[in-house]
């Protein structure tokens, strides 16, 4: 957990050399016992007994009083011989990951409490079923629009997330990320395959110029949050994107359940019966969604409103999340599995292509 304030000298040293320098709470020693067993390994108090844990990964309980003489070692408990197997290059990989913090976004004290971290075991469920990835991705250009930022501390903070998805999208294969403020160069829209917007939104007509013929061409869509915002033309942003936030729309921040149709096959809500998180709902948008459309719903004023949805516009594709107002969302693995999995679709990929980039730097515990 702390490695990342390490320095890959003494990380390598410590691996290689585990006896060098041994921290006091892993000190080994030599356990006499009064039945004739000699122990070495390292002790803990638990409940009255002495655990005692060798080189081996074993365990041993034994009673303290049968311990008749106890001498210190100047040998780690750590094996030599972890990296033998290793090539160079597997060293590398390994001292990178142990040393360099995974793509995140800025943790800040905003008044409101963090969810607890998903268990490792819930992502884990909720990426079952994926099919083995092929043995090359095609190529893949992704572009990454964001804005400047509009609200407080850990609120809408666009060019953070830009910087963060940034790197976690260059981690996969063959993807090449490219980041725009505000709105994207003119040559995208003939070379991109995909394009996320986190911004505050805004619809326009020299926008469609640019929009329709994108998504006539096969060309993917994600939207995030605020960038559903029509301003002047909701409706017309609403006829490409599904809903768009307009007059008389509505909102509400803090916890949210998240219901996924059970009866539902899109791929994108593979695995997903119910999330919680803690967030921003929206409701009362400009448009009309079909309810083949939607992915995920939550209940506002009584009614399911819909938070998630995918829809098509041959042969172009268009995903919108409406949770993504505070910064630790996107730090939620569940919460990206669904993005992830939704930039994929709309790319007219196989939604599994970045699962890789679920955990680096997600909040997870064991």
């Amino acid at each position: 957990s702390n490695l990342i304030h390490r320095d890959y000298a003494s990380v390598m040293r410590d691996i290689t050399q585990p006896s060098f320098a041994i921290n006091p709470d892993y000190l080994v020693s030599i356990f006499l016992l009064d039945d004739g067993r000699v122990i070495t390994g390292s002790a803990r108090s638990v409940d009255g007994e002495m655990h005692i844990y060798d080189s081996n990964g074993e365990t041993t309980i034994v009673d303290p009083q049968s311990v008749e003489r106890v001498q210190a070692s100047h040998k780690s408990i750590m094996p030599e011989d972890l990296l033998e197997e290793f090539s160079a290059e597997e060293i590398r990989d390994l001292l990178t990951y142990l040393l360099t913090p995974g793509p995140s976004m800025p943790l800040e004290e905003i008044g409101v409490v963090r969810p607890a971290p998903r268990t490792l075991a819930d992502v884990q469920g909720i990426l079952e079923g994926a099919p083995p990835p092929p043995a090359t991705w095609r190529p893949l250009r992704v572009v990454l629009v964001a804005g400047p930022k509009d609200h407080g501390v850990g609120e809408h903070d666009y060019p953070a997330w830009l910087e963060a998805w940034s790197e976690l999208l260059s981690i996969a294969e063959n993807v090449e990320v490219v980041s725009a403020m505000e709105w994207p160069d003119d040559s995208e829209f003939e070379r991109a395959d995909v394009m996320v917007f986190y911004q505050r939104g805004q619809w326009t007509p020299q926008r469609a110029q640019q929009i329709d013929p994108f998504l006539k061409r096969g060309g993917g869509l994600a939207y995030i949050h605020w960038a559903v915002d029509g301003q002047q033309d909701a409706p017309g942003f609403a006829e490409r994107i599904g809903l768009a936030w307009g007059a008389g729309s509505r909102f509400r921040h803090g916890p949210l359940t998240v219901d996924f149709d059970s009866t539902m096959s899109h791929p994108i809500a593979r695995g997903f019966r119910v999330m919680k998180l803690v967030d921003e709902s929206y409701w009362n948008l400009t448009g009309q969604l079909q309810e083949k459309d939607m992915l995920g719903t939550g209940i506002e004023d009584d009614r399911p409103q819909p938070l998630f949805w995918a829809l098509e516009h041959e042969p172009g594709r268009v995903f919108v999340s409406i949770p993504g107002h505070y910064s630790w969302t996107f730090d939620d693995p569940l919460y990206r599995v669904l993005l992830l999995r939704g930039i994929a679709w709309a790319a007219r990929e196989p939604v599994d292509r970045f699962n890789r980039l679920v955990l680096p730097g997600a909040h997870v515990s064991q």
